[in-house]
């Protein structure tokens, strides 16, 4: 498989001699019975828990992101039942890296493979060579070679087992590249390539013992019509699959986003709560007054826990004239629409450029002052302090992580949801469906949620497209912020948005664009840039300047930029596994989240790390292999962060990677200078205006098309 976005018709075409219009037939035909299928078959009841990749509330999972059971902690164990589960575990993985052996695959997975099944790996991988394919790192050909290891010729290409191991492969190498479903053929065609003898049997068997979920949703807008639908004929349907994980967490975050909507109160001023017929006799509004007054202030506390919230944050929404009040004040008339929509909806979607991000934070505030429990969320660190820097006064802000982690943010009510009233979610766009449903599960009915962020950059690492669905869905008010991003550089990304790679006038040498032959030159020239042109020139420090390319690999890849980089500006041997202290890094966690840091040193104990904040850490030698060289990043890296100085190399071989997305995120990264090392030749101008964003495959627009109209 291609480390290129999936979902091209061209890529499911039939094989050579294949008749196409019985191709497409029998996918019709198949597509049919799994729509059956998935019809008979039992379907998990209740709401979904956040899965994968996000990050779970404080409290329900444990220390290792497992979920959390009434086992004592392993210290407060007798140390002969910690010896015996050492001693147990040592012999699983021993057990088990024999097994691997035996089959010709590397012994260094069976720590990963014990993680997967358990004790009883070895036994496992025995009795299902091919479950080696959930593995890390383990293709298709792979667990192939390693089925015919421990089973000879019996290991045969329709293999049951191979066939129940490839479905899944093949949906999660799509999860991989963003997708959150994927339509039935692109599956068929997948299996085909893989030689697997009756793929239609393979999606049956998929879809009947819960390893993938069919669904069948009618087509609408560019879809149908692409897909030729008439207005006079019915609408046409596609037929995809999913991975249970994400099927339940797209259905989750459609119902929680719902659920918000529908549960929505908007606040009433006092003169309209008095408003009624009888509002002028006070001698029936004095009883009821006394009534409140007179109840005990442990009846009071005895309501607020009966209805889920702490008694101490319980208070009156502000009504329509506070808000209006607030609106006004507002600083700019963005920032006045954005406060008029969140007084008037429980979900608001807010678009606009890195200047635009005053107006969340005018939010904030505003919201602050009506005496709401407001908070902002960002996707970094400095997102955060930037929210902070961008603030008129104190502003409630942490990361998302914090947020949902529980290190820092407003905490929990009574019922385990977020105690606050209004939640402004910044960088919106890097959210997954997971991810995205555990914060819906995280607020309580009726709070304001609103959705900020650029749809011009790039989306998530997990899968889905949270916030370009959402959009799309027209579900929820959305305010289009008119605040231009300054300067040349914001001019230079704002024409990209709009599909225009134009020369922009840079009096002070804010953009500089520097051809080169080949990728070798590229790399030349961005060092240059990097250790002697920006700082002499722009007095801007090499450490804050960043290298962006499209990949890790190639000729300018990450790798290479950094062996250069760390060769001019701390040269050493890597004493402390590839590492020196003084080294940049970066240390990614999880996927999609990275944070920069300085090696200070290292010992046997791991690397001594410090972050931009001055926070250190030190990074264990079992999980130091995860941390890169970080004088040069991806794209994919930087998001959601912006250096003084960036250069943006694209080699030659950048053509296939390039997209409009990719371009206006890689310009934006600049706060003062940015430099592209161009030797992509007409590929770049080509992406801009024909390229917008590599397709993803999803279902939550239609799910929401579906459910979400009364709520609005």
């Amino acid at each position: 498989m291609s480390d290129t976005e999936n979902g091209a018709p061209e890529e499911t075409s039939a094989a050579p001699g294949t008749d196409v219009p019985d191709k497409a037939a029998a996918v019709a035909a198949l597509a049919e019975a799994i729509r059956v299928v998935g019809q008979q078959s039992s379907r998990p009841a209740g709401p979904p828990a956040p899965g994968g990749t996000a990050q779970a509330p404080a409290g329900e999972a444990g220390a290792a992101g497992g979920p959390a059971t009434a086992e004592a902690p392993a210290a407060a164990r007798p140390a002969q039942l910690r010896a015996e589960t050492d001693e147990q575990r040592a012999q699983a993985l021993r057990a088990t890296a024999e097994v691997l052996a035996a089959g010709g695959a590397p012994t260094d997975l069976a720590p990963a493979a014990v993680a997967a099944f358990g004790d009883a790996a070895a036994e496992e991988l025995r009795a299902d060579p091919w479950s080696v394919l959930t593995l890390p790192g383990v293709r298709p050909e792979h667990a192939d070679g390693f089925a015919r290891g421990l089973l000879g010729p019996a290991a045969g290409p329709g293999d049951p087992r191979r066939a129940q191991a490839l479905v899944p492969w093949l949906l999660e190498q799509s999860a991989l590249r963003g997708h959150s479903a994927v339509e039935i053929g692109e599956v068929t065609a997948g299996l085909d390539r893989l030689g697997l003898p009756d793929p239609a049997a393979a999606l049956q068997s998929a879809v009947v013992d819960g390893r993938a979920m069919p669904f069948q949703e009618e087509l609408t807008g560019p879809e149908a019509h692409s897909a030729g639908g008439d207005e006079d004929d019915e609408p046409p349907t596609r037929t995809v699959l999913a991975l249970e994980r994400l099927a339940l967490a797209e259905e989750s975050l459609a119902d929680g986003l719902v659920r918000l909507m529908s549960t929505f109160v908007p606040g009433v001023d006092e003169a309209e709560e008095d408003g009624d017929d009888n509002s002028g006799d006070d001698d029936d509004a004095e009883p009821a007054a006394e009534g409140a007054e007179g109840a005990s202030a442990e009846d009071a506390a005895a309501d607020a826990a009966e209805d889920g919230l702490d008694a101490a944050v319980t208070h009156a929404a502000p009504g329509p004239t506070a808000w209006e009040a607030a609106a006004v004040a507002a600083p700019s008339s963005s920032a006045t629409a954005l406060v008029r929509a969140v007084a008037e909806s429980a979900l608001v979607t807010h678009t606009g450029g890195e200047a635009a991000r005053a107006e969340p934070v005018a939010l904030v505030r505003a919201a602050a002052g009506l005496g709401l429990r407001a908070w902002a969320a960002t996707w970094t660190e400095q997102g955060r302090d930037t929210v902070a820097a961008l603030a008129d006064g104190p502003v409630s802000v942490a990361t998302l992580a914090e947020l949902l982690s529980g290190t820092a943010g407003p905490g929990r009510s009574s019922d385990g949801t977020l105690a606050l009233d209004v939640l402004v979610v910044l960088d919106a766009p890097l959210l997954d469906v997971e991810l995205a449903a555990t914060l819906l599960e995280s607020l309580a009915d009726g709070t304001r949620l609103v959705l900020s962020g650029d749809p011009g950059q790039l989306w998530s690492a997990g899968p889905g497209r949270f916030f370009a669905d959402l959009l799309a869905a027209r579900v929820c008010p959305s305010v289009a912020s008119r605040t231009p991003d300054f300067g040349p550089i914001g001019e230079l990304v704002s024409g990209i948005g709009i599909g225009e790679l134009q020369p922009v006038e840079a009096p002070d040498k804010e953009v500089v664009i520097l051809t080169a032959k080949d990728g070798g030159e590229a790399v030349h020239r961005a060092i240059q840039l990097l250790t002697d042109s920006i700082p002499r020139a722009l007095g801007i420090p090499a450490e804050q300047v960043v290298l962006l390319t499209p990949g890790h690999g190639g000729a300018a890849g990450t790798r290479v930029l950094n062996a250069a980089a760390k060769a001019r500006l701390n040269p050493g041997p890597g004493r402390f596994g590839g590492f020196d202290p003084g080294d940049r890094v970066v240390d990614s966690p999880a996927p999609g989240v990275v944070r920069p840091a300085r090696v200070l040193d290292g010992d046997a104990n791991g690397l001594h790390l410090e972050y931009p904040d001055g926070s250190r850490r030190s990074v264990p030698p079992a999980e130091a292999g995860r941390l890169r060289h970080g004088w040069a990043l991806t794209v994919h890296q930087a998001v959601g962060r912006r250096w003084p100085g960036a250069v943006v190399v694209l080699p030659e071989d950048a053509g296939a990677a390039l997209t409009r997305q990719w371009v206006y995120t890689a310009f934006g990264r600049g706060e003062r200078h940015l430099s592209v090392v161009h030797a992509a030749g007409p590929a770049l101008p080509q992406a801009v205006a024909e390229r917008p964003a590599p397709p993803r495959t999803t279902r939550l627009r239609a799910i929401l098309a579906e459910n979400a109209a009364q709520a609005y």
